[in-house]
């Protein structure tokens, strides 16, 4: 990665203080960029109504929530993805383990009816969410809004901590969705990882591992999609980088996009996702292209592997493939500082879900 200076630099974004409950005394929920995380969300405070103004039912208030975690572990050999959902009736995870040498993805998933053998956590700041089966378990352990991932399956043994770079804040936000919604989300990318990382009984050094999370939460579209981008990188002078790019969610008011750059964090615009979607298993898939209209953002991501899955069960829906792959390109930072991207490793996302 290469930097040099811009010729103009785009108006900042703002933030302001993280509230201690992101329901306020109104039933309301408090919206825009935080910094930091919300301690409590408060949906038991919140004032959920139908499409009619009345006051939505308790079995409404209770099934309409859907919360969802990920993390993803980038090693010089390894990407490790795990991820666990609650989306009310039933809760879903995956984790999967990508050989990037071989270009070889290997994957398990659990599925479990209505709130059996999992939970996920209430607070972005303190909790734990979980699933066990005998394929494996997952754990994610949040304290004081660090991370801390205890994982054991596919071969892989990893009690890991996340450690963000000093005063580096996390992408902290809430919107409103759809017509009387909310969603919270909060990721934090190109963190430092420490613990103990065992892959097929042989111990992965972590001086140049890299992690990103995502906790995502709240009263979401009924139907709803996404395109995602993230990087976790670190650049052979030892900078870290981090990226997380969205469209078609959390759009209403202000947009999860975001840069960091050896932590220090830059909130940027709209982006727009080029690609194509509709091609056969049996095609390769072609590179997209990621950009904002201003220039701040213009990437193309070259993908080498995809864990994708569909489930269709009627009520509930999900097509979802996320890729693996290879960004090029520049992000242009705040400061006006043009960093050129050659090669790096990352992710995009393309999924649809009914839930």
């Amino acid at each position: 990665m290469s930097t040099n200076t811009a010729q103009w630099t785009p108006k900042l974004l703002t933030s302001s203080a993280a509230p201690q409950r992101l329901i306020d005394d109104r039933g309301h929920a408090i919206y825009g960029h935080f910094d930091g995380p919300v301690t409590e969300l408060g949906v038991k405070h919140f004032g959920y109504f139908n499409e009619m103004d009345k006051p939505a039912s308790s079995w409404a208030k209770h099934f309409d929530y859907k919360q969802f975690q990920f993390i993803s572990i980038v090693t010089p050999h390894y990407v490790i993805g795990v991820a666990l959902a609650d989306i009310r009736y039933v809760g879903s995870a995956f984790c999967y383990l990508y050989d990037i040498e071989q270009n070889q993805l290997i994957e398990v998933n659990w599925l479990k009816p209505l709130g059996l053998g999992y939970q996920t956590s209430e607070s972005p700041m303190q909790g734990v969410g979980k699933i066990k089966s005998a394929k494996g378990s997952i754990e994610f352990v949040i304290e004081q809004g660090v991370w801390q991932l205890k994982l054991n399956t596919l071969g892989i043994e990893a009690n890991l901590h996340l450690q963000p770079e000093p005063l580096s804040l996390p992408m902290a936000m809430c919107n409103p969705t759809g017509y009387s919604g909310w969603t919270y989300t909060q990721k934090h990318n190109a963190l430092k990882v420490s613990g103990s990382l065992v892959i097929n009984h042989e111990p992965q050094p972590l001086q140049r591992a890299t992690a990103g999370y995502d906790f995502s939460a709240g009263y979401m579209r009924r139907e709803t999609s996404w395109r995602w981008a993230s990087i976790n990188s670190l650049t052979k002078d030892g900078s870290s980088i981090g990226l997380n790019l969205a469209a078609g969610v959390n759009e209403t008011g202000c947009h999860e996009n975001v840069f960091w750059c050896n932590g220090e964090r830059h909130l940027l615009g709209a982006v727009h996702f080029d690609f194509i979607r509709q091609i056969s298993d049996m095609e390769p898939a072609k590179s997209w292209r990621i950009y904002s209209e201003n220039g701040q953002v213009d990437l193309r991501f070259t993908p080498k592997n995809c864990r994708k899955e569909k489930l269709n069960l009627w009520l509930l829906k999900s097509n979802f493939r996320q890729y693996l792959g290879y960004f090029d390109g520049v992000i242009t930072d705040n400061f006006g500082q043009k960093h050129q991207l050659q090669k790096v490793l990352g992710l995009t996302e393309d999924h649809f879900a009914r839930w």
